[in-house]
């Protein structure tokens, strides 16, 4: 595969990633600072700018996958990548919170490129090679993950809008990158038409899904994202309630499990596929998250969790695994469609598991808890990947075997 357009590619899914997690560290001081209040008032706001960030992906996401699928991969990341520019620089300028809410609706559009971005990887690798590719895209993912919070905790010290600053330069140069290295990839003979249908999340998930067993493996998937984000929508609040860890611990134990992640589907998931296959790897993944996350509910030393939080990292070996599976499944010119449902299916799940699994952890530590269990939220994750278990071993092997 030519490697300077994979490095761009794994750039662009690496500043999607840090798009998240680099505001974390500063937004509740920038949202004092353009619009003043408590910090509870900055709370409400940041689950708002939050909120409206996932939402923003999940509905463009099918968007821009047909738009590459049409007049290209190339043009469709780097408008994407210019914009994103633009846009965190308005947003380390904004003087207003509704400045900083537009930021975060047009955030959320450039950062849905994923789908672009892995739809170009389907397009450079061979059939035998695209789940281990989709490992590279799960592993950018990872270290952005990983930097986001990081860059923006140190540059934080500079100020609140520091961070944005840096984003903005990060995403020109990368920009830059790619009008120099980045090649289209899309040909006629795997060129569509764009069709507003495809571009609506909801018919593009019955365009995808009507599919031959494309429907089961997509709620699979769905299963598996909402259980999986139990991680970033609950580690802080679990971890001080069960703990009593400082901020910096729990920093570095979400950077532990990114690392995890990063090493896992960028390197492990190309020895799990060539010992297990696509199915083989789906199922020992979803069985070892099953394991982790049930102990990490149980446990009562911090020191356990810290050791199991990467045995639950290696559990996403089943995102790029069942990613092959999906794409070997479609045509050449629908790669784009069906990563741009993949990214807004993850994108739901964004929405969907902070509330899921807050409301779970508020239940059982509030003082009307009938049970004291600050890990109800990991065995309602448990419960999640159970039955996104149950639901891909009902399928014939057949469905799910890589053609």
């Amino acid at each position: 595969m030519p490697r300077l357009p994979i490095l761009f590619l794994l750039i662009t899914v690496m500043l999607d990633a840090m798009g998240i997690g680099l505001i974390m560290p500063v937004i509740p001081d920038l949202i004092r600072d353009v619009r003043g209040g408590s910090l509870a008032q900055a709370a409400l706001w940041g689950g708002v700018l939050s909120t409206v960030f996932a939402v923003m992906q999940f509905l463009f996401s099918p968007g821009l996958g047909s738009l590459s699928d049409h007049f290209g991969r190339r043009p469709v990341l780097l408008v994407s990548l210019a914009v994103m520019a633009l846009d965190y620089l308005a947003m380390a300028l904004a003087g207003s919170i509704w400045i900083l809410f537009a930021g975060r609706i047009v955030g959320g559009i450039t950062s849905a490129t994923q789908a672009v971005a892995s739809a170009c990887m389907a397009d450079l690798s061979a059939p035998k090679d695209k789940a281990a590719n989709f490992g590279l895209i799960g592993a950018a993912f990872g270290v952005g993950f990983v930097l986001g919070p990081l860059i923006g905790g140190t540059l934080g010290a500079l100020g609140p809008r520091a961070p944005f600053h840096a984003a903005a330069l990060l995403a020109t140069a990368n920009l830059i990158f790619g009008l120099l290295v980045m090649r289209e990839t899309v040909e006629d003979k795997n060129r569509r038409p764009f069709v507003w249908a495809r571009a609506n999340p909801l018919r593009a998930f019955r365009a995808i899904s009507d599919l031959p067993g494309l429907r089961p493996l997509l709620w699979v998937f769905f299963l598996f994202s909402v259980a999986l984000y139990v991680y970033p929508a609950i580690w802080s609040y679990f971890t001080q309630e069960r703990f009593g860890w400082s901020t910096q611990v729990i920093g570095l134990s979400l950077a532990l499990f990114g690392i995890t992640m990063a090493l896992v589907q960028g390197g492990l998931i190309r020895v799990a596929l060539y010992r297990l296959g696509d199915r083989g790897t789906v199922v020992c993944g979803l069985i070892l998250n099953l394991f982790s996350f049930g102990l990490i509910a149980m446990v009562t030393e911090g020191r356990l969790a810290l050791i199991l939080t990467p045995v639950a990292a290696l559990g996403t070996v089943v995102v790029p695994a069942l990613q092959g599976i999906m794409s070997q499944r479609v045509s050449d010119d629908a790669q784009g469609a069906l990563q741009g449902v993949l990214t807004s299916v993850n994108a739901l799940a964004t929405i969907l598991s902070p509330l899921m699994m807050t409301s779970a952890f508020a239940a059982f530590t509030g003082a009307a808890a009938p049970l004291y269990l600050p890990g109800a939220p990991f065995l309602l994750a448990m419960g999640l990947l159970g039955a996104a278990l149950a639901l891909f071993l009902g399928l014939r092997p057949s469905a799910t075997a890589v053609r």
